[in-house]
């Protein structure tokens, strides 16, 4: 989880994430060798009074200083289409979940299982234990097994919201009337916190997302426990 001292991009849980944090530090890398290369033609510049006749009206220098961005746009831009195809790739899911955004609060459907939905909503701070996080626990955590290939169906039910977890490298808007859908895999067990990244009214900021990441067999007992509860008794 990232806290107010953290510059950097949030530890992956997947391997999606993995890969964003990859072409991340390959894009400031490439970035910083163009501002350090830059600065040093500008100190030299400046510190040099004289003036070199063969900079003036020279193609080949005009050539190798078009050529070069060209050959950098393009180093850049192969792991960008890489990565593109790579989060678009749903190929199929274990598991499904839909989530519904509503002001101020998200519900979700394990649409694989019978009578399985709930509300999820922030804890006050009045409510919170003292080893809670503040505008970020909720009272129903999404529990979601790991190293499991999991598609999320995401809208909406009034305005735009926005279903964002960093640590999935996951932020695909909620719509009302449409379903936008994304692809997880979780790769390590934790507490995975999120919140709605669109601006959706007053409350904006008190609709937190908590996912729980366990192993398959808890998800199925936690599944069993849920539905058994659920159920009613004839």
């Amino acid at each position: 989880m990232a806290t107010w001292a953290n510059l950097s991009l949030q530890d992956s849980a997947s391997p999606l994430m993995e890969q964003l944090t990859f072409f991340h530090d390959h894009a400031v890398l490439v970035i910083s060798t163009i501002v350090g290369f830059v600065l040093l033609g500008k100190i030299k510049l400046f510190l040099n009074s004289f003036t070199n006749r063969f900079m003036l009206e020279n193609q080949l220098i005009e050539a190798v200083w078009t050529s070069i961005p060209a050959l950098i746009l393009i180093f850049i831009a192969l792991p960008s289409l890489r990565l593109l195809y790579l989060l678009d790739e749903i190929s199929d899911p274990s598991l499904t979940i839909k989530t519904i955004g509503h002001q101020w609060y998200w519900s979700y459907d394990y649409s694989d299982f019978l009578n399985m939905e709930f509300d999820s909503y922030m804890i006050p701070v009045a409510d919170l234990d003292p080893s809670g996080f503040r505008l970020l626990d909720v009272d129903n955590r999404t529990i979601l097994p790991m190293n499991t290939q999991i598609r999320t169906l995401i809208t909406a039910e009034d305005v735009i919201h926005s279903w964002t977890v960093p640590a999935l490298g996951v932020k695909a808007d909620a719509i009302p009337g449409r379903l936008n859908q994304a692809s997880l895999l979780i790769n390590r067990p934790g507490l995975l916190f999120g919140q709605c990244s669109e601006i959706c009214g007053a409350n904006h900021s008190f609709m937190p997302i908590v996912i729980e990441s366990t192993s398959i067999n808890s998800f199925l007992n936690w599944i069993s426990l849920s539905t058994e509860e659920s159920t009613p008794n004839l």
